[in-house]
């Protein structure tokens, strides 16, 4: 029988919904970041630097570029004979099929497949955040106290601590007391949504809770745990860790990257980030460009200029255009003359000639209003932006468009342009 220590559960079927259209044709955990990666990489790549072998990645919502990605995990070394990355969507069974429904009845619908590994400990993960983690070092500390569900926990500002589930804790970290984005909250450590069980533990709690709807960790497991008397610890985490749940967390995510003294360092040989390489040809910068403070992914061709902004594979930029404060993502193609700030331009979009994007003051966006804010522009993969258009901040576009559908050539700022697909 297949014996392993730990295995990792890494949640990856969630819309994302608050990054607006840049997960309308895929999952929040496939969006590309940091020029050549996807948000995935990174826990994924933790696992493999942690000596995890064995992942499994729980897929639902739009997986195909997701799943495309992981393939059979070749870049992170998980394509192995026994363990490696398994995808994991949901399937229909015999009685009672359903979708997950919650991030604890995902785990569940896949008792089976952590049963086939007889681990010891079961990691779960979310694969949707940036950071840096030794899950080895979690595990270690887990063994250490006996502990039965350790929990990431990481300070959080006080007035923000009611966003968070919430541990209270005594002096040798254990877990006392659990809350859920309380109203009043006795703690600032907040729960990363990692967390290390023991399987006996795991499993006997979601079999008791597999009639729960939208069976959760934070709502139901742990409270779960916690009324059982199981010994809860917190494993406090104080290095980088940022969820880009929002456009804007995404888009200042991205801007750190490139800090002269970057807090979340790409650059580190001794915990690399891995992922699936896109384009393989090399870069090619024009002599009449210029690039300051800026990533720039393989195979793009720079004959503007470019500053603090993260390009993609496969990008080019025309004559004469500036690009400032943006994001542009792999294979987009920007026109001449053209003008972009705070712009976060989506994979495989074309932007033609004499484009200007974030002109004009702030307005609100009209119709998401709290996911289109902070004055960036968002143009969604594989939009078509007309020669000759102005697009002004906090607005959306999503489509392909001639310059005729734009009465004095103008998006407004704050206005949403979505064409229904057909």
């Amino acid at each position: 029988m297949i014996k392993k220590e730990i295995i990792a559960m890494l949640l990856a079927g969630g819309q994302g919904s608050r990054l607006g259209v840049l997960t309308t044709h895929m999952a929040k955990p496939a969006v590309p970041f940091g020029g050549k990666y996807r948000i995935i990489d990174f826990p994924l790549s933790n696992c493999i630097n942690s000596g995890i072998d064995t992942v499994g990645v729980l897929t639902q919502y739009q997986p195909l570029k997701l799943n495309s990605h992981i393939g059979i995990g070749t870049p992170w070394d998980l394509d192995r004979y026994i363990g490696g990355v398994t995808v994991l969507p949901p399937f229909e069974k015999n009685v009672n099929s359903e979708w997950y429904t919650g991030t604890a009845n995902a785990i569940l619908q896949n008792i089976e497949y952590m049963e086939s590994y007889n681990p010891d400990y079961v990691l779960i993960l979310s694969g949707d955040h940036i950071y840096k983690m030794d899950y080895e070092v979690m595990l270690d500390f887990h063994k250490e106290n006996d502990a039965d569900v350790t929990i990431a926990a990481m300070p959080v500002p006080m007035e923000e601590a009611k966003r968070f589930g919430i541990v209270i804790t005594d002096d040798n970290r254990k877990i006392t007391d659990f809350e859920e984005k309380p109203e009043h909250p006795r703690s600032n450590l907040a729960s990363m949504g990692i967390y290390i069980f023991s399987w006996s533990v795991l499993k006997e709690a979601l079999i008791a809770l597999a009639d729960q709807s939208s069976l959760d960790f934070g709502k139901h497991v742990i409270p779960y745990c916690h009324e059982k008397k199981q010994r809860l610890f917190a494993y406090e985490y104080n290095s980088y860790w940022k969820d880009v749940g929002t456009l804007n967390s995404y888009w200042e995510a991205n801007m750190e990257l490139i800090d002269i003294i970057p807090e979340f360092n790409l650059y580190e040989e001794y915990w690399r980030i891995f992922t699936k390489s896109e384009i393989v040809t090399p870069q090619f910068i024009g002599n009449e460009s210029e690039i300051e403070k800026s990533i720039i992914g393989e195979g793009s061709q720079i004959f503007g200029k470019v500053y603090n902004s993260v390009l993609g594979c496969g990008v080019t930029i025309g004559k004469n255009t500036v690009v400032r404060d943006s994001i542009i993502m792999n294979g987009t193609v920007i026109g001449e003359n053209c003008n972009i700030e705070k712009g976060i331009i989506a994979e495989e979009a074309i932007i033609g000639d004499r484009v200007n994007i974030g002109s004009g003051e702030e307005v609100e966006n009209e119709t998401d209003p709290t996911i289109y804010t902070h004055g960036l522009v968002t143009i969604a993969e594989k939009s078509e932006i007309p020669s000759g258009l102005t697009v002004g901040k906090n607005s959306v576009l999503s489509g392909v468009f001639t310059i005729d559908e734009f009465a004095d050539e103008t998006v407004s700022s704050g206005k949403t342009v979505i064409k229904e697909e057909r």
